[in-house]
This record gives structure tokens, sequence and C-alpha cells, in this order.
């Protein structure tokens, strides 16, 4: 844990305001070693899923070259939403450090509460509508996942 990681992020977070982004950013670390970094460009690149954890950890896939952040640590200006602690989950990182807290953001306009309320849910009941088709095509689907002798699982 280093706090001078942190400030990195808080760095790139500030730069990113001035450019015209939002307010948050994200470093990955690796033995000690900045791997990647990104800011929120959700603006920027018309991308709702273009949040800073979410950039910084697909640049430290693709410089890894692995689908899996083993090792890494994230240092994020903020608690991370409901996406990218998803994310952050299926990348298997080691650790997560942040900054400001989830109530923090909601102070800042940025409030991700109604989404956690909604997982909790069930489908049909969601704010956005969900309804299940064409189950049985997609149960033939996962078999022939599971019968591929040659996958990479993940």
């Amino acid at each position: 844990m280093s706090v001078d990681f942190m400030r990195q992020a808080v760095a790139l977070a500030l730069e990113n305001i001035q450019s015209g982004g939002g307010p948050f950013a994200a470093v990955i670390v690796k033995d000690g070693s900045v791997v990647a970094s990104g800011a929120n460009r959700v603006t920027a690149s018309n991308d709702p899923t273009a949040h800073a954890e979410v950039e910084a950890i697909r640049a430290a896939c693709r410089r890894l070259g692995s689908f899996q952040l083993d090792g890494c640590e994230l240092y994020t200006t903020c608690e991370p939403c409901p996406m990218c602690l998803g994310a952050v989950y299926w990348s298997r990182l080691e650790r997560v450090f942040y900054a400001a807290t989830a109530a923090d953001a909601a102070q800042a306009g940025f409030d991700d509460a109604f989404i956690y309320r909604e997982l909790a849910v069930p489908p049909e009941g969601r704010r956005i509508p969900m309804a299940r088709l064409a189950a049985e095509e997609a149960r033939a689907v996962f078999a022939a996942w599971q019968a591929k002798p040659d996958k990479t699982p993940y």
C-alpha cells in the first residue's frame, strides 16, 4: 500500500476535470510499479462504461497480456460503483484502495445507490423492464461451451 499511488490517481483525476472529463481516476500497480492508469471518459467517448476503473483494467490487461490481474492492486479516487466492482472481481485484482466514498460521490451528483437497490429486485420488477426469452437456445450455448475441449476457462 502506498499513498503515493493514490496521489497519482488524484492528480490524474484533477487533470481529467481540467480537460473536460469527470472527477475519477485509477492506477493499477503490480510489484510496486504502475502498470496502467485510467480516467473517466464517459462524456469524452460517449461510453457509459468508460469509468476510470474499467479504463485502467482494460489498459492493464492489454499491457500484461492477460484477462486476469492476479497480483495487482487498484488505487482509485472513489469507492467503485456496482459496474466497476464487478470488473474488479472479474479481473481478479488482489486489492483495492479508494479515497472518496460512495456517499462523497453522491454529494457531488454521482449517486449509484439506486443500482444497488435494483440488484435486490427480481428482474421482472426492476425499473428497466426485463423479460426472459429463448431460454432453451441459451442453454444450448452453454452446453456447447461445456463440451468445447480447448476452451480457455475464466
